[in-house]
């Protein structure tokens, strides 16, 4: 980052450089490997099947259970509560699963470079 043209320092980046100096000042900055990529995968899918199955155990209960009630605004209400909890437990189903299958990617592309760095 530039330095302002003041002349003064700017203190976000002295914080910055103190934290990260003391904490470990002659080693680099650990990477990443495939196990990790692998085991955050497999537990991000582990939720997305995990909402999945809360989903349409969600969706069932509201299709038993419907709201019957004599006023038109409280049955409003009710109708767009049920779709809220519906929509964001599929959305939660899709993000995990998004994530674990990206992840699953990266760990896939992760053994692919290592086998090329090992015959160079």
């Amino acid at each position: 980052m530039n330095s302002p043209s003041n002349g003064f320092k700017n203190e976000s980046d002295e914080l910055a450089n103190q934290s990260s100096s003391s904490l470990h000042p002659n080693s680099p900055e650990p990477q990443k490997g495939p196990i990790s990529f692998l085991s955050g995968s497999i537990t991000s899918l582990s939720f997305s099947f995990l909402s999945l199955f809360i989903s349409k155990k969600i969706v069932i209960y509201f299709s038993i259970h419907s709201p019957n009630y004599s006023s038109p605004f409280a049955q409003s209400i009710a109708s767009g509560f049920k779709t809220l909890i519906i929509g964001i437990s599929f959305l939660a189903t899709f993000t995990f699963g998004f994530i674990g299958l990206g992840l699953f990617l990266v760990f896939i592309r992760s053994l692919i470079e290592g086998k090329k760095e090992k015959t160079d």
